[in-house]
């Protein structure tokens, strides 16, 4: 407002006076300030109407100043309390920081005693109680959690002491109880410590093995079985080399017990524990089970027999039945309609269907009797490959399959059964075949490995899930969704392929396809 006077020109002057006066009569704080800015308006108001206007701006100013002099007094008033508030309020700061540094050295001398005593206590304690010194007890007067804790080691030092005292015809009571278990089991049952020493042996074990309870308790496993064949055989698996396990055949041993040729599975299992104090298991020996299984087994061969001979006898009438189907379709007989024929094609069908399982049953009846009737000689991988794809040829053709065959000529002749080295080639050539949809791939490789041919069937088809691939070449097993089948042609695969010495195995994902392998040896 003071500006705005200084202005030469009149209605400028007026105009940011006027301005500004109305900014103070909206920022009265202070008291006489309302009273000194009415007096300025009543002032300028007359400065406007009147004509003797330099006394009149000499009153303006003089309000102004008034006005001034009040907001410097209020500011400098203000001051002083915000001074005397600062003051009390780094006092209060300095009392309250004082009274927490005497509060934290208090809790720094006497916090950490109160602590560790305790916990001193405590470890001196169970160091006593480790050394079997279980009258060792704490006494903590305190309701706290270190009150708890005194409670709950003394009841264990108690209960410490009561078993440490115990009666030992008890524990030699349990000893012998055990033992008459083990002795009343009707399966041999052998335990050793983790030194292969023999800790016991039941009645039955000694039986089979042949040995008395002095002969055999106390001794090393590895000792015994110099003499004994049948401890040799039980303890191989253990003993030898983990490289060596992967090729050990499992099977039922045959023994004889009981007046005849008896069959036992053997289960070896390995015995741990974890130490007191210690978290990695430790092993501390093994126990043989042997399982009599010759019930089944005799229930088993009497199967084998039994499909054989069906088997057998169903060849004939099933080969006369294709051989009328034969006649039929050659019109030797009469003219046949369309509704005739068809039924004659159905029956045809099924004619061979049956055909196949029976020859597959014959088949699996000799892998089971041990009868397959093998004629190795050297044979080409090739011309393996060549048979069993010229078999399939019009099938792939119908289906628009491709068969992608990898090889090469440097791949070595095998010593091997041609014959029934195709039906299984054939026989995986087929699956891949039926799995796989039409105008896809089929990809055949045939390598050479070390002293081994490997033969590789992969098709790109709906796959096999895991738990199913594991079964796959289990007998009469289907996969659930899967063609119908009799479930025995993987089966015969696998015990044509073992019975030539070589291996057969399958690698399968879900909605990918599968891989079928099996390798033969290279002749000599």
């Amino acid at each position: 407002m003071l500006s705005a006077l200084e202005l030469s020109d009149e209605q400028s002057k007026k105009d940011l006076f006027r301005e500004n006066l109305t900014l103070q009569q909206n920022n009265v704080t202070e008291i006489g300030e309302q009273q000194a800015t009415d007096n300025l308006v009543h002032q300028y108001e007359l400065y406007v109407t009147q004509s003797n206007q330099e006394a009149l701006v000499t009153g303006i100013r003089i309000h102004i100043y008034e006005l001034m002099n009040l907001n410097m007094q209020a500011m400098h008033r203000k001051s002083q309390m915000a001074q005397k508030t600062a003051d009390k309020a780094t006092m209060w700061i300095a009392i309250t920081g004082t009274l927490c540094f005497i509060i934290a050295l208090s809790l720094m001398l006497n916090l950490p005693g109160s602590i560790a005593n305790p916990l001193r206590q405590l470890t001196k304690s169970i160091k006593e109680i480790s050394a079997k010194n279980y009258a060792q007890r704490l006494h903590f007067d305190s309701r706290d959690e270190f009150g708890e804790l005194a409670f709950a080691f003394n009841t264990m030092a108690e209960k410490l002491e009561e078993y440490d005292n115990s009666n030992l015809a008890s524990l030699l009571m349990e000893k012998k109880r055990i033992e008459a278990l083990i002795n009343n089991m009707h399966d041999p049952v052998i335990g050793l410590d983790e030194h292969n020493k023999i800790l016991f042996m039941n009645d039955e074990a000694l039986k089979i093995c042949g040995l008395r309870q002095g002969e055999a308790i106390g001794r090393i496993a590895q000792d015994i079985a110099v003499h004994n064949d049948l401890m040799r055989s039980l303890i191989t698996e253990m003993i030898a080399p983990p490289e060596s396990k992967q090729n050990q055949q499992t099977g039922a041993l045959k023994i004889f017990a009981n007046q005849k040729e008896s069959y036992f599975e053997k289960e070896i299992l390995e015995i741990t524990i974890v130490p007191t104090g210690e978290q990695e298991k430790k092993k501390v020996g093994h126990v043989i089970l042997l399982k009599n299984v010759t019930p089944f087994k005799e229930l088993d061969i009497a199967k084998t027999n039994f499909i054989a001979t069906v088997s057998h006898e169903l060849k004939t009438p099933i080969s006369s039945i294709k051989m009328s189907v034969q006649l039929l379709e050659k019109n030797k007989s009469g003219q046949l309609n369309d509704e005739q024929m068809q039924l004659i094609n159905s029956i045809g069908d099924d004619s061979n269907r049956l055909l196949k399982i029976t020859s597959e049953l014959l088949n699996l009846s000799q892998a089971e009797t041990g009868n397959i009737q093998l004629t190795l000689q050297t044979c080409l991988p090739l011309d393996i490959l060549q048979r069993s794809m010229a078999s399939l040829k019009v099938i792939a053709e119908q289906k628009q399959i491709t068969l992608d065959v990898q090889t090469n000529s440097t791949v070595k002749a095998v010593k091997a059964d041609p014959e029934k080295t195709s039906w299984v080639l054939t026989n995986l050539l087929n699956n891949a075949m039926n799995h796989s949809p039409i105008g896809s791939k089929i990809k055949i490789e045939v390598i050479q490995k070390n002293k081994q041919v490997i033969f590789k069937v992969q098709d790109f088809g709906s796959g096999i899930r895991k738990e199913f691939a594991e079964r796959i070449f289990d007998r009469y097993f289907q996969v659930p969704g899967g063609n119908a089948g009799s479930g025995l042609g993987l089966a015969i695969c696998r015990e044509f392929i073992e019975a030539q010495g070589g291996k057969i195995s399958v690698d399968s994902t879900e909605g990918i396809g599968s891989t079928f392998t099996f390798s033969l040896n290279e002749a000599e």
